[in-house]
């Protein structure tokens, strides 16, 4: 190895190191309560070093908003093969259930803090590409179901965005515990039961009838 590509490779893990304990910070304590210093501090490093990489606080949070993005739309591209634009769509939604569950700490980023999308609110240049392809995907997907005669008199983007607002809603349920407690408390629904994929499997059992 070079000296070169030892140098970069002494930057890259330095910048993974910075977000590593920046999102941990960030979800244990919340995004007000963090700090450069305190950033700094959980990975030995001088404040003065994390400017280096990153503007401020925000744009930390902005790089790992990216970094989920690109996770998710990652697994979504490999579904472009299913031709079948419905089967697509039920394709997706299991992805991103299963994403939600599997990386906690990135959906949380994505889609439950503001912070993110404030910094990307406030810096008119930032680019977000990979949130932007992540739900195009998505449009697309939809507008092959309308060609295949579903949701016919529906605006194609209304429908993208009731679709990802259900299985959102459905995720964010689970994982702040209120939808095991519903279940268990008020529809007496066994434990043992993946309540998360009945609900999904319901929907999908509505969508099928908009044909």
């Amino acid at each position: 190895m070079g000296r070169k590509e030892k140098d970069r490779k002494q930057i890259e893990d330095v910048r993974l190191k910075i977000l590593e304990a920046a999102k941990d910070l960030f979800l244990k304590h919340g995004f007000e309560a963090t700090s450069i210093r305190k950033i700094a501090a959980e990975i030995n490093l001088s404040p003065t070093t994390i400017y280096l990489y990153y503007k401020d606080k925000g744009d930390i949070a902005y790089t790992l908003h990216k970094e989920g993005f690109k996770l998710l739309g990652q697994q979504f591209v490999v579904l472009q093969h299913v031709s079948s634009g419905f089967e697509r769509l039920k394709a997706m939604g299991k992805v991103y259930l299963n994403f939600a569950m599997q990386n906690t700490d990135f959906y949380q980023l994505m889609f439950i803090m503001r912070e993110p999308m404030d910094f990307v609110a406030d810096k008119l240049s930032c680019e977000w590409e990979e949130g932007e392809l992540a739900f195009g995907a998505l449009q697309q997907t939809v507008l092959d179901c309308k060609s295949e005669g579903y949701f016919k008199d529906l605006n194609e983007n209304n429908v993208a965005l009731n679709v990802w607002a259900l299985v959102h809603g459905l995720c964010s349920l689970k994982l702040q515990g209120h939808l095991d407690h519903v279940a268990s408390a008020h529809l007496h629904v066994a434990q043992d039961r993946d309540l998360l994929e009945e609900a999904f499997e319901t929907f999908v059992m509505m969508l099928e009838k908009m044909k």
